[in-house]
């Protein structure tokens, strides 16, 4: 036998206390023989006589009582696994020598069972201050709460970052339920949990086991739950708690307004610890006044990510004008990968802006004061590309009377764009596989090894992975320069462009032409937001430039654009004038007509038209004439 108290709450927490033979006296004052700091106690509290085997508690007469198993009582002996509670402290009485027993603590009538006790808002006494009064007495216990609450109200409300204020309501909470852990999980409108802060007591850093049957629960329903003896009660089915051996679980609601924001979760796996209904009410009443704050600071933080977003597309430097939704993804996307050292891969149509993006990466990287070098693959032929990446030594080849440093050499130190790298020839590949890997090549017609310090930007207009399954590209290399990889939009793709980036090359020819700036009309504009732009920016920079040297009005009219882009009708609503109607009329009836004539043959309606059937293809695609030519390709057989 030994007969001891174990603290588990209060100022003497996690201590162990021997009890005597003869009278033990507990209390504030410090004569007592276990004198506690707790202006809840009074002077001389209670005390614990032991007389042999037997043991008993007596009140002294104290203010705010002597409670077992949540009872008052004046006198009463004491049973193994009894629960003592005396102003902030609670003890547990141990007589056996292993306490292995007291794992299952039973309660009378006016104490809690081992089954799950839910509390819904309206319940919630602290959060009804009237019903609060007539319900409990003004005492000790209740003003000490009360002032818990009055200090989480002034914590929360001064806190403004969300994972600060969490660790503070958790910090808080702690002390005034007797948890080992806690979290809190804020959830999405449609009750999905979206981020999960917790805090474990006694084992910092380690990750701690959340019960989504239980927090599912509380979300769904609204209302709070504990439970004492998991095992026994219908949470019993949630297996993360029955594996994680907790004994007691508290979950609270996180209300605002009408709505559910997310909930808050307490447990302890200590099977001398319980939670109390006055535990409960005390956290939903916690829960009620920290979830406006939640809620506030995760808003802060959402505004404070998107203007940290918006600031690194301000502050990125780059040469491309548009502000479509996939364009600010593409600026994002450059502000991430620049700072870092990875190999870069770009997508993208001819004229999308591959190289301006390749420029703005190496601008807004730490490489920015060393030399960016740009060689197009498909430019050069293979015998010269060779010397013209890896250089040469003198005598390497006819007509190499000196040594000449290569692009990638003379890139050291800062960044090599590589155009249309889908045109690098095999043994090219194999030779620019060793660059990336071991960052290092022999020039042509040399045997000492060149090492160099250069990142690579590579860019293609091609599907390299077909290239790879087709032979034409090696798979080895291709991995290599795919670690990031992102493409840039066809203009077709980001309309909302056009109007912008017209008025800047209207700007800008018109300096370099020397002529009068002239702003779109309407309908030109209409015609460049309908046409399909195959050669993207470039092709829409070289219409504008056009339009500047040979329109001559005070505005850029449909007639001053070049004819592939007037084949195509103007949007529905937008007139185009009775000269253009009229036009694209005529072309219509002379196709089909041509079409009628050459019984259907492309070819041979071509050779009426006088013009190449590559464009006869592009007019009836253009005009769309598809699905008139096949009907009356059809007619013609029927008759």
């Amino acid at each position: 036998m030994n007969p001891r108290l174990v603290a588990i709450t209060g100022p003497l927490k996690d201590q162990t206390f021997g009890l005597p033979q003869g009278e033990l006296s507990i209390g504030r004052e410090g004569s007592n023989l276990l004198p506690i700091s707790d202006p809840a106690l009074s002077r001389r509290h209670c005390a614990i006589i032991g007389q042999g085997e037997k043991f008993t508690i007596r009140d002294l007469g104290s203010r705010n009582g002597t409670l077992i198993n949540g009872v008052t009582v004046k006198e009463q002996p004491l049973h193994h696994g009894d629960r003592i509670e005396i102003g902030d402290s609670v003890f547990i009485y141990l007589l056996h020598e292993h306490d292995d027993s007291a794992a299952q603590v039973e309660f009378d009538e006016s104490g809690l069972t081992t089954s799950a006790v839910w509390l819904r808002r309206e319940d919630a006494l602290y959060l009804q201050p009237d019903k609060l009064l007539s319900v409990v007495p003004a005492t000790a216990r209740l003003a000490r709460n009360l002032n818990a609450l009055l200090k989480i109200s002034r914590a929360v409300h001064s806190v403004r970052g969300l994972e600060e204020l969490q660790d503070q309501i958790l910090t808080l909470i702690f002390e005034v339920a007797p948890a080992e852990r806690g979290a809190i999980l804020l959830a999405t409108p449609s009750l999905e949990i979206a981020s999960v802060y917790s805090r474990d007591q006694k084992s910092s850093g380690k990750p701690m086991t959340v019960s989504s049957t239980v927090t599912r629960q509380v979300l769904q329903k609204g209302a709070a739950v504990l439970s004492n003896d998991v095992q026994a009660s219908e949470l019993a089915v949630a297996h993360s708690i029955v594996a994680a051996q907790v004994r007691s679980i508290m979950c609270v609601p996180l209300g605002l307004f009408d709505k559910i924001i997310g909930c808050m979760y307490l447990d302890t796996r200590n099977p001398l610890i319980q939670f109390t209904e006055e535990h409960l009410q005390l956290v939903t009443a916690i829960a009620a006044i920290s979830a406006s704050a939640l809620e506030t600071a995760r808003d802060l933080e959402k505004l404070r990510e998107e203007n940290e977003r918006l600031n690194t597309e301000i502050n990125l430097e780059h040469n491309m004008v548009g502000d479509s939704a996939r364009m600010r993804e593409v600026y994002n996307f450059l502000a991430r990968v620049a700072p870092a050292e990875s190999t870069v891969l770009i997508h993208g149509e001819s004229g999308t802006g591959k190289e301006l993006a390749a420029r703005a990466i190496h601008r807004n990287s730490p490489r920015a004061s060393q030399p960016f070098i740009a060689i197009n693959c498909a430019a050069i032929t293979e015998t010269l590309l060779e010397s013209e990446l890896f250089g040469h030594e003198r005598g390497a080849f006819t007509g190499a009377v000196a040594q000449k440093k290569g692009k990638i050499e003379v890139a050291d130190g800062g960044t090599l764009f590589l155009d249309e790298i889908s045109e690098l020839a095999p043994a090219l590949q194999a030779k620019l596989l060793r660059v990336l890997q071991e960052r290092e090549f022999e020039r042509v017609g040399g045997t000492r090894t060149v090492k160099v310090n250069v990142r690579v930007i590579a860019a293609t207009n091609k599907d390299l992975g077909e290239q790879v399954k087709s032979g034409a590209f090696r798979q080895d290399l291709f991995y290599r320069l795919n670690v990031v990889s992102f493409t840039m939009p066809a203009l077709r793709d980001r309309r909302d462009d056009i109007p912008l980036l017209a008025n800047y090359f209207v700007t800008k020819h018109s300096a370099k032409c020397k002529v009068h700036p002239r702003p779109l009309s309407k309908e030109a504009r209409a015609y460049l937001l309908n046409y399909d732009w195959p050669g993207n920016v470039r092709e829409l920079e070289n219409a504008i430039e056009r339009a500047l040297v040979l329109g001559g009005g005070e505005a850029i009219l449909p007639e001053d654009l070049p004819e592939p882009i007037l084949e195509r009708e103007s949007s529905a609503g937008v007139s185009s004038g009775q000269y253009h109607a009229a036009l694209t009329e005529m072309k219509k009836q002379l196709i089909l007509k041509a079409l009628d004539d050459a019984g259907g043959n492309y070819t041979e309606a071509a050779k009426l038209l006088g013009v190449h059937p590559n464009y006869l293809h592009r007019l009836i695609r253009n005009l769309d004439l598809k699905a008139a030519a096949r009907s009356t390709h059809a007619m013609r057989k029927t008759s």
